[in-house]
């Protein structure tokens, strides 16, 4: 069996195909990186930091290849996927620093002394790489959430080697991409799979030790499961579905309805709707300001086509926003116009949509209008008091972010951000989620069914997710790895209880 490349422009095949892999050689991809685990995790963090750098530099080397494979497959466009490409290899450069700076260890000294309870033997602890992991790539980044993306790159930087399963919406990109990787890094410390099969036997193996998971709710609960019930569970770290709620008070909708609309409908639609940031609910009040926002919004979105990623996504797309406009109070998308796009030339009519905007009255909400929709789909739902605003957001699913447009003397803002906080990973405040920067204070994560986990997927922490702590008890100096040595200067760390920062 193989993975088939797909024009997502023209829907055709191309002349790329990638073979599925098979069971038995997903175990020997597993085996050499069970091998490789434990020189990759004693590599010196300034080589480590190194290798991470050259693998940027190295991707940088073929950009135009790398963004012509992934344009191809997945229609995003050469400025997107040019941009996409400059973020992961920032990303790899960032945590290089993270790695060399050193806080992400937790070293911890505690000398041996007598405390109130007696004596206390010698302690020192720290983080330790798990070993390998299993990494799948996601549908809507072909490179930051895939192969060279986030996951992968911070297990590197953790220490440990990674088994990517490539997406097969872009198996030429994903394949490109490791055979560069492969080039820089050493033998067993980045390999690929590819097909669905080959994807539960990685998280099967026993040699893997943790799963980072980009993608559906449905498919990664039963990976989850899966990853539960082997004989020697692992943890799994997933990113799954996210409704992101967008909250307009009236002082913003009265002072700025305009903007805010130009700005949600270029945010809903960025990337054809298929950001696990994008928002799909807006709240927004009634009224002629409300109005105003409504119009500005749809007047952005109408006429214009998105190219989705694969034809399952463009089904899923056209059921639920079906499903959703014949629950609503009123259809507000123009759907003559999606039937008018699919029809023109050099498009797939499988693949190409109109955006979807579907406005309820905010007390007529359910829960199957909370649940995400990939693509660009909104839920447009229109709240006459703050009653009806607190009641909206009460029924809110946990998720990675929520918006906050107000002004500076809104009575309202403050409990709305004091309740969102209770309910997501991020607090966007008069801006726009569609944005996730790498950086040392960011959180990409949130409560279920944005994730199933309380770690990130971007910024500095992300490597926490692949590493365990361990505590070495009067052990002797020569014993011990380097950074719990006494004389050691080269990271934070906390020695009986003072924080002591290297020399610079």
């Amino acid at each position: 069996m193989t993975v088939a490349g797909i024009d997502a422009r023209t829907g055709e095949r191309t002349a790329v195909s990638c073979a599925e892999t098979p069971a038995i050689d997903v175990a020997l991809l597993c085996e050499a990186a069970a091998h490789a685990a434990v020189g990759w995790a004693r590599t010196g963090r300034a080589q480590r930091a190194r290798l991470l750098a050259d693998v940027a530099t190295a991707l940088e080397a073929r950009a135009g290849e790398i963004v012509a494979t992934a344009d191809a497959e997945t229609a995003l466009g050469v400025p997107r996927l040019t941009g996409e490409l400059a973020r992961t290899c920032f990303q790899l450069r960032f945590f290089a620093e993270v790695v060399c700076e050193g806080s992400y260890l937790e070293v911890t000294i505690d000398h041996a002394d007598v405390s109130p309870m007696g004596p206390r033997p010698d302690l020192r602890r720290m983080l330790v790489p798990l070993g390998p992991v299993a990494v799948f790539g996601a549908s809507n980044f072909p490179l930051a959430f895939s192969v060279p993306g986030g996951d992968t790159v911070s297990a590197l930087a953790a220490g440990c080697p990674v088994v990517v399963k490539a997406h097969e919406a872009h198996p030429a990109t994903s394949a490109l991409c490791h055979d560069i990787m492969r080039e820089v890094l050493p033998d067993g410390v980045i390999s690929m799979v590819m097909g669905r099969e080959a994807g539960i036997a990685l998280v099967r193996d026993p040699h893997i030790r943790a799963v980072g998971f980009t993608g559906s709710v449905g498919g990664g609960r039963a990976l989850a499961d899966l990853a539960a019930s082997r004989p020697e569970p692992i943890p799994f770290y997933g990113e799954l579905g996210s409704v992101n709620a967008f909250a307009v008070t009236p002082a913003a909708a009265a002072a700025r309805s305009g903007e805010i609309g130009r700005g949600l409908a270029e945010s809903f639609t960025l990337g054809a709707g298929q950001f696990c940031t994008k928002p799909g609910l807006a709240l927004v009040p009634a009224g002629a300001h409300g109005d105003a926002l409504r119009d500005a919004l749809l007047g952005t979105v109408k006429g214009r086509a998105f190219t989705l990623l694969t034809d399952k996504i463009r089904e899923a797309y056209t059921d639920a926003t079906h499903q959703a406009a014949d629950r609503a109070a009123d259809q507000a998308a123009d759907r003559a116009a999606d039937q008018a796009v699919d029809q023109g030339a050099g498009r797939p009519a499988g693949r190409t949509v109109a955006a979807t905007v579907v406005e309820v009255k905010a007390a007529e909400l359910t829960p199957d209008l909370l649940e995400e929709v990939f693509g660009p789909y909104l839920v447009l739902a229109r709240y006459d008091s703050t009653a009806q605003l607190r009641a909206a957001v009460d029924m809110l699913p946990g998720a990675l972010t929520a918006t906050v447009h107000a002004e500076s003397d809104d009575e309202i803002a403050a409990e709305l951000a004091r309740t969102l906080t209770a309910r997501v990973g991020r607090l966007v405040w008069n801006g726009y989620p569609t944005g996730v920067s790498v950086g040392w204070a960011q959180h990409h994560g949130g409560p279920w069914p944005g994730t199933d986990t309380v770690f990130t997927s971007v910024g500095a922490t992300a490597v926490r997710r692949f590493l365990r702590p361990v505590a070495w008890q009067s052990v002797p100096s020569h014993v011990l790895p380097e950074e719990l040595r006494d004389e050691y200067d080269g990271a934070p760390r906390r020695v009986d209880g003072v924080l002591q920062l290297p020399n610079s």
